[in-house]
């Protein structure tokens, strides 16, 4: 395994702290007036997902972690595991709730993740950004309600929610930004 000096972490690299894979987040260099200069580092654990301050002396080694992010095509979910398959070799990698997080509120079937893959695990499922999804619940939109631009709830065929203009239907399919969790446009 490679390891880093110090001097070399730069943010979005991969190291290994206490046996977890982490992401540098930032480094900053401090030269106090007396004593020796050192390194503050922001990380993010990757696998508890926490953010932490670690201090290192100058020109100190740090493991080097061995991450993949993957495309990966989902294929299903069997209620504790959710199963993708890397387009590339046909490999299937099962994830746990943990790993996929907020991401099981947009993926449906067929849908192509971002996958982070450390010892053949997945740690962080991503969703696309853009989704296309069916509108399975609704309130009916009446005729006019495009003029006060309004809004109302709409259950997806995933289970999530998002607000809808007055005017979307039930069973249209609408494109949703799932960083934010937002209405986008109707697909036609």
């Amino acid at each position: 395994m490679a390891n880093y000096t110090t001097s070399d972490l730069k943010s979005g690299m991969r190291i290994i702290i206490d046996g977890s894979p982490c992401i540098v987040i930032e480094n900053e260099f401090v030269k106090p007036g007396k004593g020796q200069a050192f390194y503050r580092v922001r990380i993010k654990d990757l696998k508890a997902s926490k953010t932490f301050n670690k201090t290192y002396r100058s020109g100190e080694s740090i493991e080097a972690a061995d991450i993949l992010e993957i495309d990966m095509q989902y294929l299903y979910t069997d209620g504790d595991f959710w199963y993708f398959m890397n387009q590339d070799n046909f490999e299937q990698y099962a994830a746990d709730n943990s790993a996929i997080g907020d991401a099981k509120k947009w993926i449906s079937d067929g849908d192509v993740c971002e996958v982070t893959l450390w010892n053949d695990s997945p740690l962080i499922i991503k969703a696309p950004n853009f989704v296309e999804l069916e509108i399975i619940e609704t309130d009916p939109g009446l005729r006019g309600d495009t003029a006060s631009g309004g809004v109302k709830p709409a259950k997806l065929s995933t289970g999530s929610v998002v607000r809808v203009p007055l005017f979307i239907d039930q069973n249209e399919v609408i494109k949703v930004d799932t960083r934010s969790g937002e209405y986008v446009s109707r697909v036609k």
